[in-house]
């Protein structure tokens, strides 16, 4: 699967936005950067260098012209597959669903066995919709990991919920997650009822049970299945591991025969400039405090093939004020140098292949509040 055969292409852009932007290239040798910082205003990006620093990726994309492939080339990378099965096969969508920072993304990871969805300490990381498709025996598991549910108050976060309540409904199997540390709390107690209309098969997930007492877990097991019928409980680490593999055994076994819906070398849907975007916000998420990463978004607006086999790609980080692009880029530039260094590393990572990565960082007011910036995140726009 390319990036070209399930993304979409950037479309113009509207809103407001600065005229100056940073370009920042890391290249496989270190960090290089274009020089559009004026010493005098270290969080500033001088307007006329930050101009030439866009015309310079631009002239630099003339000349290489030639030595492009088609941009709608990109793939998911390299994957060592497994032997496909002579006999009846089995294939169902299971949808993770839970409270944020349950460790539905760690889980979705540990059982595709790589990283097809992005992580980090804080809260509702996950916005869109990311599926990890799980090869086990003659079954293909197709993972759906979905954002935490919540009580949502801005629109975005309506969306984030909506999506994830969408994916149970849909799925053929559903789990629930729970951080076992937690226990029965108001965003579980909150789950219960709904689940309880899902007619799917469901199984409870109690995770991080490796940082909590025995007895502890095992009265929350029962307060639990108390409230609500599972068809089988599970006590893992999705951090370290332990019981991931009973869990990825039984989900094999509970899924309908059918036919595989995927290759047997795809280990997700998403299409690479997607993962690229996500793997960006994800260092978002790590550099960055408070609200902000909230308050931004990613997406990779270009992604070409060189001949010698490496990729040029260019990304935008959309904020909502000037004040949040000045903390984003840092104190002459060394956030967003940072954020790109750690970017292209994993993305050359993932796609074993030379990245050099341009990012921009843009101001677009409200653009939570824009119906493209949805589509491009996978998310139905609400209208209220």
């Amino acid at each position: 699967m390319s990036a070209g055969e399930t993304g979409r292409k950037p479309g113009p852009e509207t809103g407001d936005e600065i005229e100056d932007v940073t370009a920042i290239e890391t290249a496989e040798t270190g960090t290089e950067a274009d020089d559009d910082f004026d010493e005098a205003d270290d969080e500033a990006v001088a307007p006329a260098e930050g101009d030439i620093a866009e015309d310079e990726a631009e002239a630099e994309d003339e000349d290489e012209d030639d030595d492009f492939e088609d941009e709608d080339d990109a793939d998911d990378g390299p994957h060592a597959a497994p032997a496909a099965p002579t006999g009846p096969t089995r294939c169902g969508f299971v949808a993770l669903i839970g409270a944020p920072n349950a460790g539905k993304s760690t889980l979705t990871n540990a059982l595709v066995g790589t990283k097809v969805s992005i992580v980090s300490h804080k809260v509702q990381t996950t916005r869109a919709i990311v599926r990890g498709i799980v090869i086990h025996g003659a079954a293909q598991m197709v993972l759906v990991d979905t954002p935490g549910i919540f009580p949502p108050k801005r629109r975005l976060e309506r969306a984030m919920v909506s999506t994830a309540w969408t994916s149970a409904a849909d799925a053929d199997l559903v789990a629930l997650l729970v951080d076992a540390r937690r226990g029965l709390d108001a965003d579980i107690e909150a789950l219960l009822q709904p689940l309880s209309q899902v007619r799917r098969p469901r199984a409870l997930i109690l995770n991080k049970i490796d940082l909590i007492r025995r007895d502890t877990l095992l009265a929350l097991t029962t307060e639990l299945t108390q409230r609500l019928a599972f068809d089988r409980v599970f006590m893992i680490s999705a951090l370290t591991g332990d019981g991931v593999e009973d869990l990825k055994h039984w989900i094999a076994g509970t899924v309908q025969e059918g036919p595989w819906l995927y290759p047997e070398d795809q280990i997700t849907d998403a299409p690479m400039r997607m993962l690229a975007a996500e793997v960006t916000r994800e260092k978002l998420f790590v550099r960055l405090h408070d609200e902000l990463p909230y308050r931004s978004t990613v997406e990779t607006e270009s992604w070409k093939e060189l001949r010698d086999g490496s990729v040029r790609i260019e990304q935008t980080i959309y904020v909502e004020r000037d004040s949040q692009r000045k903390i984003v880029l840092g104190r002459g530039g060394s956030t967003i140098k940072a954020i790109s260094t750690e970017a292209r590393a994993e993305i050359a990572e993932i796609t074993e292949q030379r990245i050099h990565l341009f990012i921009f960082v843009k101001v677009r007011e409200n653009w939570s509040d824009d119906p493209e910036r949805y589509r491009e995140m996978g998310l139905d726009f609400p209208r209220e």
